[in-house]
């Protein structure tokens, strides 16, 4: 099983990084806007804060995918999760990994709920945000998992 070299917490100098990776997903349904850039990418990462995070994960120096935990202002517990990995990097369990770090993060941020972040019709991120909902529970007792309605 192939596993990309390195996962690190992301910082402003990776936006551009993270804008390629939403360039490779194509047309595909996100759930970011259309034409995301890497400066949406650096508003994003200074508006998260201490309060959330972004992981990028490389294969080389090449970006691979990311992950990130936002958090809502109405609910101060609850956090919104998400995990974009490009089509040849799927089915590696490089998302599965993404999400682990995520959840000790919001873990440790003291996050109570985590919902999934699901585009309407994106089959593949119902199944994956089906699957690490069962594993919420098992990383942190005292944490919840929701999939939007």
């Amino acid at each position: 099983m192939t596993r990309t070299t390195e996962r690190r917490r992301a910082a402003s100098h990776d936006a551009d990084a993270i804008a390629a990776v939403v360039r490779g997903l194509n047309n595909e349904n996100i759930g970011l806007a259309a034409g995301f850039t890497g400066e949406h990418a650096r508003q994003w990462l200074h508006r998260l804060g201490d309060d959330g995070c972004i992981i990028i994960a490389w294969d080389g120096s090449i970006p691979v995918a990311f992950g990130a935990i936002d958090y809502s202002t109405t609910e101060p517990d609850a956090a919104l999760i998400g995990v974009w990995v490009l089509p040849d990097h799927r089915r590696r369990g490089l998302a599965t990994d993404l999400a682990e770090e995520l959840l000790e993060f919001a873990r440790e941020r003291g996050y109570k709920r985590i919902r999934g972040r699901l585009p309407e019709g994106n089959e593949p991120a119902l199944s994956f945000l089906s699957s690490i909902g069962a594993m919420v529970p098992l990383r942190n007792p005292d944490m919840t998992f929701e999939l939007p309605l």
